[in-house]
């Protein structure tokens, strides 16, 4: 079962929106390929207390970090929290709290296998933001799995959700049943996976993960909420295993490089996305090659012939 995607109405950028009780959302004027209309960062906190707590403050952008602030106005920030380190979600962490004086969470700076990629990855486009990392975040408070933060009139567990980038958390928001996934599930699109630090074993098996849970709304970082979300998950998840048995099926009948696969696999999209795909299939690739699917000559590397072994 392919994935259904949503879609929303580009939003008034700058101009902060209620979406629940609790949250409020205001996005970033950074659309893209990989963002959507823009990175959504959330305000959450009871509306008749005095504490927030900010989600993926967001870029580096002066006019998304002032807009933050007018929605804070005179309440106090005391937590902010990051999904992972990439540059459309983390580096105004590092502004904000300098303002508000709240400490960042996050699972931990940006890994050093996410900076080195494939050769044939390196020539990023300037709004490829998942080929490029925020390697100045440092969390104030390094969180993990099965972590709890408590704030006035909210509480969070982390989960630590590998497989997008090593240190991708979500956000589950308690007193409203709602996870805020980042960029592990997104309801307007499918989710790179760019290899070597994206791992599509770690992806799939954190997607089975939430099946096991409750929630019963998610709020990813691009795009809106997921109101149905686990017949969603279970539609990723098979996405995944058709587009495995595509792979093995492609190079079953004659060895082939990525970007052989790519063309075969991907022709009806756009080739402006066939990089991203590149580096998903590549993933792809890796995890076959784990579990001894598939083998790759010279080496496993991008221009390498892969083949059923």
């Amino acid at each position: 079962m392919a994935p259904v995607f949503l879609t929303e109405e580009p939003p008034t950028y700058g101009v902060v929106q209620s979406v629940s009780p609790m949250v409020r959302r205001i996005v970033a004027k950074n659309p893209s390929k990989f963002t959507y209309h823009g990175t959504g960062t959330y305000i959450i906190g009871d509306p008749n207390g005095n504490e927030l707590a900010v989600i993926d403050p967001g870029p580096d952008d002066d006019a998304h970090l002032t807009a933050l602030l007018d929605a804070i106005g005179n309440k106090n920030v005391s937590h902010i929290l990051v999904t992972h380190t990439h540059p459309d979600h983390s580096p105004s962490a590092t502004s904000l709290s300098e303002i508000t004086s709240a400490p960042t969470y996050g699972f931990g700076k940006h890994p050093l296998a996410a900076t080195k990629k494939p050769d044939d990855l390196d020539e990023t486009q300037p709004d490829d933001l998942e080929g490029r990392g925020d390697t100045n975040f440092v969390p104030d408070v390094e969180i993990g799995n099965g972590d709890v933060i408590v704030g006035e009139g909210f509480t969070f567990e982390a989960l630590h959700t590998p497989g997008h980038i090593s240190n991708h958390l979500c956000f589950s928001l308690e007193e409203e049943s709602t996870l805020f996934t980042g960029d592990h599930v997104m309801g307007w699109s499918t989710t790179v996976i760019p290899a070597p630090d994206g791992n599509l074993s770690h992806y799939l098996s954190n997607l089975r993960r939430l099946l096991e849970r409750s929630e019963m709304t998610y709020r990813p970082t691009h795009g809106p909420a997921i109101e149905d979300p686990l017949p969603f998950v279970n539609s990723l998840i098979e996405h995944r295993e058709e587009r495995t048995t595509q792979i093995i099926a492609a190079i079953n009948k004659e060895p082939k490089t990525v970007k052989e696969l790519v063309n075969d696999i991907y022709s009806d999209v756009d080739e402006s996305l066939h990089k991203a795909a590149g580096s998903s299939v590549y993933a792809h690739l890796l995890d076959l090659a784990r579990i001894g699917v598939v083998s790759a000559e010279p080496d496993f590397d991008m221009d390498a012939e892969w083949r059923v072994k």
